[in-house]
C-alpha cells in the first residue's frame, strides 16, 4: 500500500488521521459488542442459574454502564485525535468525558445498590432479626443520596466550576440551611430510633394519637401506614419516635371483657350456678386461653345483679377472635336462657302506699 496516500489531507487533517480516529471507533464498537455478547452472556447465564436475583441484577447493573463507557471512550479517543490543532474543543472533550464518565459510574453504582440491597434483603429473610428488613431499604436509599451527592460534586468539580467555592458560599447560608433542615434532621434520627428501639417493624398493627393501621414502610424521613379505611398516613419520623405508639402485633392473646347483667329476681342459687356454668363453658371452649379468666358476681347494679366475665382468646387475629368473642356471648345467652333468668335492661319500679285513714 502506498503510504504517501495517507500523508494527503482532507480538510484540517490527514487520511492517516481519520482512518487512524475511525479505526478507534470501529475498535470501541468491535469491544462493546465483545463484552456484552461474550463475558456479559457467559456471567449472565451462569447468574440465571442460581435461586438468587441479586446476580442477575448485578451483571444488568454492570453490563449497560461499561458498554456505554466503552463507546464514549471511543468517541473521546476519535475527538482528542481529530481536534489536535483546536484547542477549545479538545479541553470541552475532555471535560465531556470526564463528566459522563462520572455519570456512568454512578448510574452503576445506583444499580449495583440496588443489586446489593436484594442482595441483603435475600439474607435478612433468613433471618429470624427483624431489624435487618427495616435497615436495608434504608440504607439502600441512604447509599443513592450518598452515590448522587459525589456524582453531582464530581461532575461539578470537572465542569470547571470550584467546588470549594461552592462550599464556602453554603457556608454565607449555612445558618438558614441549618434552619431549614433541622426538621429533616430531626425525622432523620427519628427513623434511626425507631429502627433500633424496634418499637414496631413493617406490618405490625399499631395505634397512637393520629393513626391507627398497618405500618407499610419506615423510610428516611417518615413513616407510613396504611389504614383500615385503606388510606395510607404519613407520618413524620419524629412525631412518631417521640408518641406514645400502642403495638397490637406484639399481643400475646387477645382481651375479652363484658359485664352481664341478670334481673333481680335472680336467686342466690341461681347466680351461683350461673357463675359456675359460665366458667366451665370457658374452659371447655378451645379458643379461650386457659392460663387466666375471671367469671365472678361483682355488683348490685340499680337494675340488674352484674356478672363480670374476663378471659382472653388464643388468637390475635381481628376476625378469628371476633369469632370466639362471639361464640361466648351466645354461650352465656344460652345458659341464662337454659336456667330460666332473663338479661337485665333499666328498670324502674314504683311502690306506692296508701296511709292510713286517721281514726
Amino acid at each position: 500500500m502506498d503510504l504517501d496516500i495517507l500523508q494527503k489531507s482532507l480538510g484540517p487533517w490527514t487520511v492517516g488521521t481519520l482512518a487512524t480516529a475511525l479505526g478507534i471507533l470501529l475498535a470501541a464498537f468491535v469491544a462493546r459488542a465483545v463484552v456484552l455478547n461474550v463475558l456479559a452472556r457467559r456471567i449472565r447465564t451462569w447468574a440465571e442459574r442460581t435461586e438468587s436475583k441479586a446476580d442477575d441484577m448485578a451483571v444488568d447493573a454492570v453490563s449497560g454502564p461499561v458498554g456505554s463507557l466503552i463507546l464514549i471512550a471511543g468517541v473521546y479517543g476519535a475527538l482528542r485525535l481529530l481536534a489536535v490543532d483546536l484547542l477549545e474543543i479538545e479541553v470541552w472533550a475532555d471535560r465531556l468525558f470526564r463528566v459522563l464518565t462520572v455519570l456512568l459510574i454512578a448510574w452503576g453504582l445506583f444499580r449495583l445498590t440496588d443489586a446489593a440491597g436484594e442482595a441483603f434483603t435475600e439474607l435478612a429473610r433468613r433471618t429470624d432479626n427483624d431489624l435487618d428488613d427495616s435497615l436495608v431499604p434504608l440504607l439502600r436509599k441512604a447509599s443513592k443520596v450518598l452515590i448522587a451527592l459525589l456524582a453531582f460534586v464530581l461532575a461539578a468539580q470537572n465542569m470547571g466550576y470550584s467546588v470549594s467555592g461552592l462550599i464556602a458560599g453554603l457556608g454565607l447560608g449555612g445558618l438558614a440551611f441549618a434552619l431549614a433542615a433541622k426538621d429533616t434532621l430531626a425525622n432523620l434520627f427519628g427513623g434511626v430510633t425507631i429502627l433500633l428501639d424496634r418499637p414496631f417493624k413493617a406490618g405490625d398493627w399499631i395505634t397512637f394519637d393520629g393513626a391507627d393501621g398497618v405500618v407499610e414502610e419506615i423510610g428516611l424521613r417518615s413513616t407510613r401506614i396504611r389504614t383500615f379505611a385503606k388510606t395510607v398516613t404519613t407520618v413524620p419520623n419524629q412525631t412518631l419516635s417521640n408518641a406514645v405508639v400502642e403495638n397490637h402485633s406484639l399481643m400475646p392473646k387477645r382481651r375479652i371483657k363484658m359485664t352481664v347483667g341478670v334481673t333481680y329476681s335472680t336467686t342466690s342459687e341461681q347466680m351461683r350456678t350461673l357463675v359456675a356454668r359460665v366458667e366451665g363453658m370457658l374452659k371447655d371452649h378451645a379458643g379461650i386461653d386457659q392460663e387466666f379468666m375471671l367469671v365472678k358476681f361483682t355488683d348490685f347494679n340499680s337494675s340488674s345483679l352484674d356478672l363480670f366475665v374476663y378471659c382472653f382468646s388464643r388468637t390475635t387475629d381481628w376476625a378469628e377472635h371476633l369469632q370466639v368473642r362471639q361464640e361466648v356471648h351466645l354461650g352465656i345467652m344460652d345458659i341464662v336462657e337454659e336456667m330460666g333468668l332473663s338479661i337485665a335492661f333499666p328498670t324502674r319500679t314504683v311502690h306506692l302506699a296508701r296511709a292510713e285513714a286517721e281514726a
